[in-house]
């Protein structure tokens, strides 16, 4: 496993205009040492966090050696979100003080103190992806490559509503950040995925169906790693997702971009749903942007893309 590193960035004004005098960012690099290859920054998910390769790392199925983001060809780096809590137990800050734009800034501010000048990619998933696009706007001249993978450059309505629940079960519930992550649970994959799974069988050691079991598993099992601040954090974060913001339109926003874009949706996401991610294509298009958009085939929901690698592979193999 890599080791985690610390770098500040001092004073930095929230897009609220909170003054913070230093944050502290921790986070992982991979592969090759920096300056010796084309460099990859890694933005992870909602429960994510900076460990994306190696024999724990939540991605490593497509980074690591001879995998698709190939450690022995790329340099590798993933930050930690602020209040992730990856780490740490400290809270310095309000859930509700960071927006994902004061992310990506924070994340470009980072990279320019390493004297980082260009990323030959940048790829999130879900809210990683989110704030991958507000990067790519805010420093238009640091990203060859944008991939965002099951994302958007916005929160939808159907997201907020979605959040907005969310954030009501952490504020009410006995067991917040268990109830939280069982009812998102149902939003990340869909009907079909749990029909195959589950079957309507039962588990007979808990006298309850398969389905209700594997959901307490992994409200449990999140309880376990997790705290109800960061759950709150990252929830806040991805609602604030809207690289249209303090533009006219989002035209005017795709102006900043010069990044190419390789879009990846999924058939099935009920979460950033695949029409969506069609329409992005089709606006950034009409802005003549360079863009390919590819579809992952899967009865799997949002959470496909961390369970069809294969697909996942196949659809970036150009890139990398």
């Amino acid at each position: 496993m890599s080791l985690l590193k610390y770098i500040e960035v001092v004073d930095f004004i929230s897009e609220k205009g909170i003054k913070f005098a230093a944050i502290k960012l921790s986070y992982q690099s991979f592969g090759k040492p920096l300056f010796s290859a084309p460099l990859v920054l890694v933005n992870h998910a909602l429960t994510g966090n900076s460990d994306v390769a190696g024999e724990h790392g939540w991605w490593n199925s497509i980074v690591g050696d001879s995998k698709l983001i190939d450690t022995t060809k790329y340099t590798v780096i993933a930050f930690n979100i602020p209040g992730n809590g990856y780490k740490t137990t400290e809270i310095s800050f309000e859930f509700d003080a960071f927006s994902a734009r004061d992310v990506a800034k924070l994340f470009g501010l980072a990279l320019q103190q390493l004297k980082i000048t260009k990323l030959y990619a940048a790829i999130g998933s879900s809210l990683g992806g989110g704030i991958a696009w507000e990067l790519a706007i805010l420093f238009p001249d640091l990203i060859e490559n944008l991939i965002p993978v099951a994302s958007s450059w916005k929160a939808s309505d159907w997201i907020l509503g979605h959040n907005q629940v969310q954030m009501k079960i952490l504020e009410n519930s006995k067991k917040p950040l268990q109830d939280a992550r069982m009812m998102a649970m149902l939003f990340y994959r869909s009907p079909a995925s749990f029909q195959a799974r589950f079957n309507r069988t039962i588990n007979k050691n808990l006298g309850i169906y398969n389905v209700e079991s594997w959901l307490l598993h992994h409200g449990e099992k999140l309880e376990g790693r997790f705290t109800l601040h960061a759950y709150k954090v990252m929830t806040y974060l991805l609602s604030s997702v809207d690289i249209s913001k303090k533009f006219d339109s989002i035209d005017e926003a795709f102006v900043q971009l010069k990044a190419k874009v390789t879009m990846i949706g999924i058939d099935s996401d009920l979460f950033f749903v695949a029409d969506e991610n069609k329409e992005t294509a089709k606006l950034l298009l009409k802005n003549n942007k360079q863009v390919v958009y590819k579809e992952l085939k899967s009865i799997h929901g949002h959470d496909a893309f961390l369970i069809e690698y294969e697909q996942l592979v196949a659809a970036l193999k150009d890139v990398f």
